[in-house]
């Protein structure tokens, strides 16, 4: 019997392993089947380089990070601020969907604090939702699959949204006991730490990925280190009550009643 998949899919390299990357190194000890995906090339990740160094660079950096983590490398699909929602691309996003059948979808928030972010989720929500209409004709084509599969949005960078609102997690994931081969897979990124100190003021991006994992474990209330998701409605991907994050990582996964008891209230 083979081995469930978990998907992680992203707008540039280094994003996955910033917020996603301590969870998808538990679902490899868990049993699945990693695979990796940075839609975007990391094209604008410079002050120095041209783009074609550039690209190079972190597309060879955004290798080594996915090999350290056990996971397949799937070929980046644009540029950055590329990433639109045109006609082509989400058949492009879903061809690789169907081909690998993924069971558990990591992905952006809906909203974050770029734009990238942003459309790189929708793109990838869509191509999901899309993996089972036959008249969609991906590129490469594909057939399509009928596959059960769950989407979890990781928490924006910054731990707010865009209007500056905290963004609470649906589910925590205790990553506490894997926070070293996290930073080893984001220090893999050797071209970004100039670049983010440089265009985003972030003082270390290994000591920032830190502080915001120690941050989300506080929220948890009981872990050192953690990352937040919140789990998509289920319509036009699996069963209601599925929940195969929660299911494949047992005591590591902590599920929030004020979260989930807060869905189904009445905004005040």
């Amino acid at each position: 019997m083979s081995k469930p998949v978990a998907f992680a899919v992203a707008a540039h390299p280094d994003d996955i392993e910033f917020m996603m990357g301590g969870t998808l190194l538990l679902l490899g000890k868990a049993g699945y089947d990693l695979h990796y995906m940075n839609i975007a090339n990391g094209s604008m990740g410079t002050a120095i380089y041209s783009r074609e160094e550039i690209i190079a660079m972190r597309t060879g950096e955004a290798r080594r990070a996915a090999k350290a983590m056990g996971a397949t490398f799937h070929e980046p699909l644009v540029d950055d601020l590329d990433i639109y929602y045109d006609r082509e691309l989400p058949g492009r996003l879903c061809a690789v969907i169907r081909e690998i059948k993924p069971r558990i979808m990591l992905l952006q928030p809906p909203t974050d604090y770029m734009e990238d972010h942003t459309n790189a989720c929708r793109l990838a929500v869509s191509a999901a939702f899309f993996r089972g209409m036959r008249n969609l004709i991906t590129d490469p084509p594909r057939d399509p699959i009928a596959d059960p599969v769950t989407l979890y949005h990781a928490l924006p960078y910054g731990l707010h949204d865009p209007l500056r609102r905290r963004v609470w997690p649906g589910l925590y994931v205790d990553i506490t006991t894997v926070i070293d081969k996290k930073r080893e897979a984001l220090a893999c990124h050797t071209s970004q730490k100039e670049w983010l100190d440089v265009s985003q003021g972030m003082d270390s991006y290994l000591i920032t990925m830190e502080e915001m994992s120690r941050e989300v474990g506080k929220m948890s209330g009981i872990f050192e280190y953690a990352e937040g998701w919140r789990r998509h409605l289920h319509l036009g991907y699996c069963a209601p009550e599925d929940d195969p994050l929660r299911d494949a990582l047992g005591h590591k996964a902590l599920v929030s009643r004020t979260y989930e008891e807060a869905l189904e209230k009445e905004p005040q």
